[in-house]
Parts: C-alpha cells; structure tokens; sequence
C-alpha cells in the first residue's frame, strides 16, 4: 500500500463498509489517525492499514457484530441496540451526550460537531437523528422555524428549546475600533473574521447585512472563515482580526477580548415526529427537564435554561 496515499473519510466509511459517521468517531476517539488540511480531513493509507490489523487482533463478540452491522446498514434507525447521532456544535450537546452514555451504557451515541443548516439537512437525509438550530430569520424575527420548514420539507419534526444565549463581537481590550452597530463593520480598514457558511452566526450575520444593504464585499475578512466560536475569539486575541462573531461563552474562555453583546438567539433540538416514542428519544427529554443536568449547564454559565425542555412547535 503505497505511503502516498490518503482517503477522505467517506472513501474510509466505503472501504471499511460503515457509516462515515462512525468513521468521524473513530478519529475523534483517536482509534484512527488522520490530519486536516484546511477544513478537510485526510486519512493516510498506512495509518488505515494499522487500524485494521490492530482491529483484527480485538476480540470481537456475536452481539457485537450485529449491532454493528446494524447500525453501519441503517445508521439513522433508533432501536435501543443502535447508535444516536446528535448534529451540533455547542459545549452543552456534550454534556447531554455524556448523560445519555450514563443511561444506556452500551450504546453508542456519536456527536457530528456540524452547523446549523448542515444538521437540518442531515435530518433531512436520513443521516441524523437529533440535530440542533440557531438560524434567525429577518423577515420574521423568528429563530428556525422558518428554516426547519425549507430544510425538512415533507417530515413531521418537533422543535424543543435546549438554551439561549447572548451573540456578539469579540473585538480587542477597550474596543479601539469603537465597534458596537451590524453597519460598523464596514468601517474602511477593518479587519473581520467570519463563521463558516451554514452557521447560525454566519446567517445572523447575513440576514443582519441583508437588512442593512450591505454587500458581503464592503465586509474586509468576509471570507476568512473559522469552525468555532473560540478560533474566531482567539483571531482576535492574537491581533490577526479587529472583530469577530460569536457566543459569549467563548469570550470568557479567550484572554484579551472583550465581548459586544448584539442579540440573544434561541438554541432548538430538532428531531422527528415518528421517533418520539422511541427509548433514546424518551430518555434525551427527560434529561433535559431534569434538575441534574439543567443545573450543571447553569454551573458552566453563559446559557438561559428558562425554557430548556420544553416544546416550542410542531412542523
């Protein structure tokens, strides 16, 4: 197998005959190695390789096999012997995670840490099953239903409320830039930092620029994109950028960088009529309405949790 050889993870996911989601597990797990170049995420074929003959030398059980060739053949079936995958970005989707592991301890729940409209088209896909949204809408003043509708189109979803929280400019110690309108970002010379398209901060973004008549190219760093609140916070703590958006939870984990709040958006989970009454699906609900968890995701701070749980909308 020649050493110059390197695989996405969907050519792994087709070599190795599961899901790609699983793959993406693995990575993360660091079961399998890979590096990214950019936003793309590259597997090498001696590193492949590796994993199999160390996977060849694993025990492996009926039941095991099973559930795993379940899962890999239907990937968004539900029964309790199969896997959850949960589309999302925030700290808080973690912590949720680990508490669903803590009830069903041999199942396994896989994290796709992907934005807003990713997810929405995951769920629309067949390739998810909890999926998260940020994405407000202009035209309405409304946080993802207006979306939901467009993205999943012919399925009965249900939307609940996970938290709000505040978004805003990172921008530098004292704000030099004076920066505190959606038009001061046009200002002559300044340097922006942007989300990566289908973000709720990118559509906030947009929708705001929209409303403003601001074409994206009087925004200078319009196209410079990061995958995460803390990468765009830490540009702007190391002076590679004057301002950057995003939530203020990442403000508190960056130094020097102050925070401009602008709008509290409304976080929804987002999942399908007919999977309601399923186990995971029962147990995730009554995680979120427990004092538990809704008391160490006030613990971390940055969040409302006044409506965490409850059913904002049928769609």
């Amino acid at each position: 197998m020649s050493t110059e050889i390197s695989y996405t993870p969907e050519e792994v996911a087709n070599i190795l005959k599961i899901s790609r989601f699983t793959v993406y597990e693995l990575i993360k797990r660091g079961d399998l190695t890979a590096y990214r170049i950019g936003r793309k995420v590259r597997v090498e074929a001696p590193d492949l390789e590796n994993y199999k003959q160390k996977a060849k030398r694993l025990p492996v059980s009926p039941a095991y096999v099973q559930t795993e060739t379940e899962r890999d053949i239907n990937p968004n079936s539900s029964s309790i012997d199969e896997g959850l995958i949960i589309c999302g970005q925030d700290l808080v989707l973690d912590i949720l995670t680990r508490h669903l592991e803590k009830r069903f301890p041999h199942v396994r729940f896989l994290r796709n840490y992907v934005g807003s409209m990713d997810g929405l088209s995951a769920l629309y896909h067949g390739q998810a099953n909890v999926v998260t949204a940020h994405l407000w809408d202009g035209d309405t003043n409304e946080y993802n239903l207006p979306y939901i509708r467009h993205l999943v189109p012919g399925h009965k979803t249900v939307v609940f409320n996970l938290f709000y929280r505040m978004e805003g400019f990172y921008v530098a110690a004292k704000n030099p830039k004076n920066i505190h309108t959606w038009a001061d970002l046009r200002q002559p010379g300044l340097r922006f930092v942007n989300r990566e398209r289908g973000s709720g901060a990118r559509v906030l973004l947009d929708e705001h620029l929209r409303q403003l008549g601001i074409p994206h190219s009087r925004i200078n760093g319009y196209e410079q994109e990061e995958t995460s609140h803390v990468a765009v916070a830490s540009r702007v703590a190391r002076g590679e950028a004057d301002v950057g958006l995003g939530i203020e939870k990442a403000a508190m984990q960056v130094q020097a960088v102050e925070f401009i709040p602008m709008q509290k958006e409304r976080y929804d989970l987002v999942m399908r009529e007919e999977d309601m009454g399923k186990p995971h699906f029962q147990a995730l609900l009554e995680i979120l309405r427990s004092p538990a968890f809704r008391n160490e995701v006030v613990g971390i701070g940055g969040y409302d949790v006044a409506d965490m749980g409850k059913q904002l909308a049928e769609i």
